[in-house]
């Protein structure tokens, strides 16, 4: 089911005497209406992480296991829908505990005087099929930049057990120096230690809250 529809007339040019096509309207698709409501990440099925170059020749990967989210769908009209998603700093998780403390000391996340890093959207366009942009404030340290995070739908569901599911894939490249995250050991070889390019990710799976939850 597409996000969007695309609906248009053709229209006939005075001079030419032809047929044009106006440009294509972007319409939300009607079956989204019934998508219409409040919904919360589903933490066991989703992911928020993120990956960085380490020492110019390996990737390190980790993610953030505790966070509060709201999203708000709006099925008439989908670039009304909002995000606001809290991520608890202390939370990170590499697999490697020393580097999870560095990380959370105050050379990165300083997670003792900044415990949340906050993410608020401020709007949703179509860039294709099934493919959208959702543009908003990310907030690390107090510090708060746009950034644009490029969302790929998956598709919505019923499960087994009676709750609604919708699911997408999100990315956004930043530079983590735009956030005060300024750590720059150097290699031997003259290298960053951290790249400056930080990629994150939202793997999510999303379930309907309960009116009155």
């Amino acid at each position: 089911m597409n996000l969007f529809s695309r609906n248009s007339t053709p229209r006939r040019s005075a001079d030419a005497g032809t047929t044009v096509a106006p440009p294509a309207a972007v319409l939300p698709d009607p079956e989204l209406a019934a998508l219409t409501g409040e919904w919360m990440i589903d933490p066991a099925h989703s992911r928020i992480g993120f990956s960085v170059r380490h020492a110019m020749v390996t990737t390190v990967r980790g993610s953030f296991l505790e966070y509060e989210s709201r999203l708000v769908f709006d099925g008439n009209n989908p670039s009304r829908s909002r995000a606001e998603i809290a991520l608890a700093t202390a939370s990170v998780d590499t697999g490697v505990e020393q580097r999870d403390a560095h990380l959370v000391g105050r050379e990165f996340l300083d997670a003792r005087k900044y415990p949340r890093m906050i993410f608020t959207s401020t709007s949703v366009r179509l860039l294709s099929k099934d493919v959208y942009r959702m543009t908003g404030d990310l907030t690390i340290r107090d510090v708060t930049n746009p950034v644009d995070l490029d969302l790929t739908y998956i598709g919505h569901v019923t499960d087994p057990f009676g709750y609604e599911r919708v699911g997408f894939d999100g990315t956004t490249t930043i530079n983590r120096s735009d956030w005060g995250l300024t750590y720059n050991a150097r290699l031997a070889e003259g290298g960053a230690m951290v790249s400056e390019r930080l990629r994150l990710q939202f793997d999510i799976a999303a379930i309907r809250k309960p009116l009155g939850g």
